[in-house]
């Protein structure tokens, strides 16, 4: 090991991680600038590269900002310290909004034109009749929701909640001449649309409508200026959790505490009269280099609410519904189902649907005994927190743990975890100094040969809303192995009980690095041997220092590696005397490319592995995963052709260079896509078992032939 670190410590040979982040949104912004999208996907991606950046922001950000703003001086693997990893991310961070707005105002904005939703680009450049429409919608709609703030003597610069859009004004007593002007500002009210349709068709954006209307809430003022504006707070929450007596209840007032976290970027229109911006610069302690002089509307997710509104079937992605899986289309119950094999599921191509009812399925079954479940993000409506509740209300022993740390979803977990401890179940808020990231459920069921375990691992949340936008993996398995590891791991997570060893699962923060450094290492002494050796790993994250160190010394010995890393990658690839053997790819589709899938070649007997982890330190060392095997060679075949076919994408790809940058690969023959090809597949899955179920289907008709006589007289 010692010989590994010597020899790869080098800053040259990693990436700096929010750099790294930083491409990946960029190749995002790839898609929405690709022609050969659909009008709408592009806005689509367009939108998502905004909402993308504001997290970045608010939490990479803002962490670099504490620790510079406490002189820490330390160095990440490439070398830079937060001053100079904040210089790097400004410049990086000012090319990709200028890049957005740039395709907002050249291209999207002539396609919603084209679509029948052209926006205007100002409230002045509206028609006599849209600016008579805005003024009575004004009155009617908007007005009595505003609330005008002035600053003053005896008024202070309000607080302004993070993301939030507001106008800044300039104003002067009416009459007066010699006084200083007044600030005072609006926020533009986020219960409302931001997009209002006028007469006619033509769309304009509320803060528009209100910025004209703006005299008629300080009606004794005249105004000087009027400006919108953005900022954006820090979002990092620090826990003292050894020291707290209640989880819920200190992350409750987190949570009220955020809003108002220090201002970390100011976004303004790029015409803002002077005097604005310095009232705004001083009264929030922003510098130039976190100022955006933006060229268009203020906060491009509102591309999202068009996207909704105003698209159609030929502007946007096909419409595809996730398909049934097969090895459930039959008349039995799910746990006779499971019995028979281990049963993979692959979203969003197949239905989230048999989680849900896995899981429904044990609340009502009276043989079911106890459920047991990790939960880190669901959706609004989770029918899966439904059906624990009302397994527990049907007597079922229900324990779950439910992280109420997981990231922008804490004020949903909090109130989950609520109705759930009402409901009568055991709830645990997470572990000490640690999130529990890992996917699993646990059902105990009396069968009649005796008691079984019947366990969900997945690479996803139970979350069934994304579980329609991410793909991800699921295994519904009753191995008597898995079982007992299942039981022991959630022992471990309601107690103090740690077992001496596992079957087959891998456990982080206690033993999962060990295990994929000694698969990695591995590798190396096969290739070393003369073996055969070989290493896929798909993932959405890679920067811990450790398992990269370890996969150039695998790819020195000779182990061909590809790696699918979807977003941060701090590895470069290709780099003649360091990773010449190992290949670093991206795919951005239409779904977000969410699993964690490893392959490990084993001398010819290849091993397949799934895992709630990515290869990153707070993963591996500041998180509770999970890593479990694929067992069954019909699954691992399966695991195989899906990994090819993404190996294979012609279209979507992009390929790391060695300088750290990306780009799609020339493409040689017909046209692939790998989630597309994924749609089809599920959609002929499933008919092949409809077909051969329904005897109406698989009926066989003949035809009555015509006699030759007659055939021929039809070509004459």
């Amino acid at each position: 090991m010692g010989k590994i670190k010597s020899r790869y410590r080098d800053p040259e040979n990693y990436y700096n991680r929010e750099l790294s982040w930083l491409l990946f949104d960029r190749r995002i912004l790839g898609e929405a600038e690709d022609v050969t999208n659909r009008p709408f996907e592009r806005m689509k991606f367009l939108s998502i590269t905004a909402s993308n950046l504001d997290e970045f922001f608010m939490v990479r950000v803002a962490s670099l900002k504490a620790l510079d703003h406490v002189g820490d001086v330390s160095r990440d693997a490439a070398g830079m310290t937060p001053k100079e990893q904040l210089s790097a991310i400004s410049g990086k961070t000012h090319e990709i909004v200028e890049e957005q707005y740039r395709l907002y105002n050249e291209e999207i904005r002539p396609i919603l034109a084209e679509a029948g939703v052209p926006v205007v680009g100002g409230h002045e450049k509206m028609t006599e009749e849209e600016r008579e429409y805005a003024d009575r919608f004004f009155a009617r709609e908007v007005y009595p929701v505003l609330t005008p703030m002035a600053v003053d003597s005896g008024r202070p610069f309000p607080l302004i909640r993070n993301r939030s859009l507001n106008l800044a004004i300039l104003m002067r007593k009416k009459g007066e001449t010699a006084d200083l002007p007044v600030f005072a500002m609006v926020r533009v009210p986020d219960v409302l649309s931001r997009a209002v349709e006028l007469p006619g068709g033509r769309i304009i954006y509320l803060e528009e409508i209100i910025e004209r209307n703006i005299g008629k809430l300080f009606l004794n003022y005249d105004i000087i200026a009027c400006s919108p504006f953005r900022i954006m707070r820090s979002a990092d929450m620090s826990i003292e959790e050894d020291d707290t007596g209640d989880l819920l209840q200190e992350i409750e007032q987190k949570l009220r505490e955020r809003q108002w976290g220090d201002v970390i970027r100011l976004d303004i229109d790029d015409h803002m009269d002077f005097r604005l911006l310095e009232v705004l610069r001083v009264k929030l302690s922003v510098g130039d280099e976190e100022i955006y002089r933006i060229p268009g509307p203020l906060d491009l997710t509102v591309l999202e609410e068009l996207y909704g509104r105003y698209g159609r079937p030929e502007l946007m992605l096909d419409p595809f519904t996730p398909q049934p899986v097969p090895e459930l289309m039959n008349d039995e119950d799910i746990f006779a189902n499971i019995r028979k094999g281990d049963i993979l599921l692959s979203h969003p191509y197949e239905s989230f649907d048999p989680v849900i009812r896995f899981i429904r399925r044990a609340a009502k079954d009276p043989d079911v005994l106890a459920i047991k479940q990790t939960l880190y993000r669901v959706s609004g409506r989770s029918p899966i927190i439904a059906a624990l509740a009302e397994a527990a209300d049907n007597g079922k022993q229900v324990s779950v743990l439910l992280e109420l740390k997981a990231r922008f979803d804490e004020e949903n977990n909090i109130a989950w975890a609520k109705m759930l401890e009402k409901a009568g179940c055991h709830v645990i808020y997470g572990l000490v100094g640690l999130k529990t990231h890992g996917k699993i459920t646990l059902v105990v069921r009396r069968d009649e040969d005796g008691i079984r375990r019947y366990v969900h691992l997945g690479t996803g949340n139970y979350n069934d809303s994304t579980a329609k936008l991410y793909t991800d993996f699921g295994l519904l398995t009753c191995d008597p192995e898995i079982g007992e590891d299942a039981s022991a791991f959630f022992n471990m997570l309601s107690g103090y009980s740690e077992p001496l060893f596992w079957n087959c699962l891998s456990i982080a923060p206690l033993w999962l690095r060990k295990r994929f450094l000694f698969l990695i290492d591995r590798e190396a002494k096969n290739a070393a041997g003369g073996r055969t050796s070989g290493i896929i790993a798909k993932m959405n994250s890679l920067c811990d220092r450790e398992i990269i160190e370890h996969l150039y010394a695998a790819g020195a010995a000779g182990v061909p590696i590809t790696l699918i890393v979807r977003g941060i990658c701090s590895l470069r690839a290709g780099v003649p005397g360091l990773s010449e053997n190992i290949t670093v790819i991206s795919i951005v589709g239409d779904y977000l490319e969410h699993a964690r899938v490893f392959r490990f070649e084993n001398a010819g007997d290849p091993q397949y592995y799934m895992a709630s982890s990515d290869w990153m330190p707070r993963n591996l060392d500041r998180r509770v995963e999970i890593m479990f095997p694929i067992r069954s060679p019909e699954l691992r075949a399966r695991v195989q052709h899906m990994l090819e076919v993404q190996l294979s994408d012609n279209t979507k790809l992009y390929e790391m260079r060695p300088d750290g940058s990306y780009g799609k690969r020339k493409r040689s023959g017909k046209r692939i896509v790998a989630q597309e090809i994924f749609r089809k597949e599920a959609v002929r899955n499933a008919k092949a078992v409809w077909d051969l179920d329904d005897p109406v289907k698989t009926r066989t008709f003949v035809p009555r032939q015509a006699s030759q006589e007659n055939r021929d007289r039809k070509k004459t």
